[in-house]
């Protein structure tokens, strides 16, 4: 199982100085990714906890890879619905191209009425808009030129196409992988509720003759009894989850370090190898 981790490119966190020292503290403890999430417009009632500050993502990531060497940079998930199609395929590109192909992307439908509103996007189309921009995420990443709107262009820089990760639930979720992605990217870390899902889920892989699919969970564990994080972790390997990110608040770079050490002293070396 992979490992990673989520920073919080929001609220009082999202400080440059804070997310550098957050990632860097991240890769020298040899964790696998840190990841970020996707707000464009909180409204002013629902801004607990981020005060309605949030980085844009794939900003804040290509950043990141900058100063940084190795690890991976992740979105979970980027909302497709809230971006128009050929800047977001450049923007996507660029952070790969330039990070070394460390980019892993996680995407989503979304569900924020106010912010699709804000956006004049109609949230009854989120759906339509992600499988037409993952499908053109993909004609972008396969050639050289591409055709949007009657108009060939060249798509340059071209690197590696990352990873595609799919969050959401099923049915739609895991239809959408099947179709477009590499894997998917649940809600949850209840063992016993992802099993069912993720079996349906490579059986559906198979019969397209894809690759068995990954699984990439957001979730916490209790880092505070070692033991009961090991389990827990074993436990989501057994029943398909490949990555694991972990996730929680923390109030500053100390204490996201914290976290991070007994992540790397207390869970990873007992994971299986990849």
């Amino acid at each position: 199982m992979k490992v990673g981790v989520a920073l919080r490119s929001m609220g009082p966190q999202s400080t440059a100085g804070t997310l550098v020292a957050c990632a860097r503290a991240a890769e020298a403890a040899g964790l696998d990714g840190v990841w970020v999430t996707d707000h464009i417009a909180i409204p002013p009632d629902d801004a607990e906890g981020s005060g309605g500050r949030y980085l844009d993502p794939l900003t804040t990531l290509g950043w990141l890879g900058g100063a940084t060497e190795r690890i991976g940079l992740g979105t979970a998930v980027l909302i497709l619905p809230y971006r128009p199609l050929l800047p977001t395929a450049k923007a996507i590109a660029t952070v790969q191209e330039l990070s070394g192909g460390r980019l892993r992307l996680g995407v989503g439908a979304g569900w924020m009425e106010p912010e699709f509103r804000a956006l004049g996007v109609s949230r009854s189309q989120r759906g339509r808009i992600t499988d037409e921009t993952l499908d053109f995420l993909a004609r972008c990443f396969a050639s050289d030129e591409v055709e949007v709107n009657d108009q060939r262009f060249l798509f340059l820089p071209r690197p590696e196409r990352p990873p595609f990760y799919v969050g959401g639930a099923p049915p739609h979720a895991l239809e959408r992988v099947v179709r477009h992605a590499d894997g998917w990217m649940p809600m949850g870390g209840d063992p016993e509720k992802l099993a069912p899902h993720i079996a349906t889920l490579r059986e559906k892989m198979e019969a397209a003759g894809r690759p068995p699919p990954e699984v990439v969970l957001l979730t916490a564990l209790p880092l505070t009894d070692p033991a009961a994080s090991v389990d827990l972790a074993g436990r989501l390997i057994e029943v398909g989850v490949t990555q694991l990110i972990y996730g929680a608040r923390y109030r500053d770079a100390a204490e996201f370090g914290k976290a991070v050490d007994l992540l790397a002293a207390d869970v990873l070396p007992h994971l299986p190898p990849e």
